[in-house]
């Protein structure tokens, strides 16, 4: 069997895939620089609320996750009738909003490691120039810290990219959907899996390449 045969149609779920990626990249990126400031600066209640959140996204599946967003409002009628429903009801935002809290989730814990391990003398200096934790944070601690969460981030961007295929089972034609409907007509599911696998392989080794670069200029200071 020529294994590029079903290429072509492999790739028409190519661009819903990477557009679920960046959307949910992009949102969960804000929602963890977001929580990271509210737990470092220990703002009240609602460092207990982002705690809650990176539990329950860290320590369920995502799979659960996604179905659950997707399938659950549509049990409530007082969603169903709110201003919620005409989002909610879609599968492309439904997938975007669970891959975003989950990766919000995982990055939160990465930016707050990261900020933790930075040098107390770093702290010390900012407030020597007479700077509130605030300003610190924002202007000194918070790009350092991301500078040295990069590595790390680079495989989150990995596992986004990755777990995106699960969108498919709501209904999404991405590239893990049209990969599923070629091996219902086909049968042929070694070949068409692994040409999916390896479409996958590529974005990864792109997405790898991509992150080692700004990696590279974003630490140049300290080589």
């Amino acid at each position: 069997m020529n294994y590029f045969q079903y290429l072509p149609e492999l790739l028409k779920g190519l661009a819903t895939t990477l557009e679920l990626t960046f959307a949910s990249l992009l949102t969960g990126l804000i929602l963890a620089i977001l929580f990271t400031v509210i737990l470092t600066l220990k703002i009240k209640v609602l460092d207990q609320l982002v705690k809650l959140q990176i539990l329950l996204f860290t320590g369920t599946p995502l799979l659960v996750q996604i179905f659950l967003i997707y399938y659950g409002p549509a049990q409530f009628d007082a969603i169903k009738d709110s201003f919620l429903w005409p989002w909610l009801s879609q599968p492309w935002f439904c997938a975007v909003l669970a891959l975003a809290l989950n990766s919000a989730a995982y990055s939160t814990q990465l930016f707050k490691g990261t900020i933790d391990a930075v040098p107390a003398a770093h702290w010390e200096a900012c407030m020597a120039l007479g700077m509130t934790k605030k300003e610190s944070l924002t202007r000194v601690i918070l790009p350092y810290a991301a500078r040295r969460a990069l590595p790390a981030y680079g495989n989150e961007m990995i596992l986004v990219m990755k777990g995106s295929s699960l969108a498919s089972t709501i209904t999404l034609m991405d590239l893990m959907g049209y990969a599923n409907r070629l091996n219902a007509q086909t049968y042929d599911t070694l070949t068409v899996f692994t040409m999916a696998g390896a479409i996958y392989l590529v974005m990864a080794g792109i997405m790898t390449i991509f992150v080692k670069q700004i990696e590279k200029r974003a630490l140049a200071f300290s080589q």
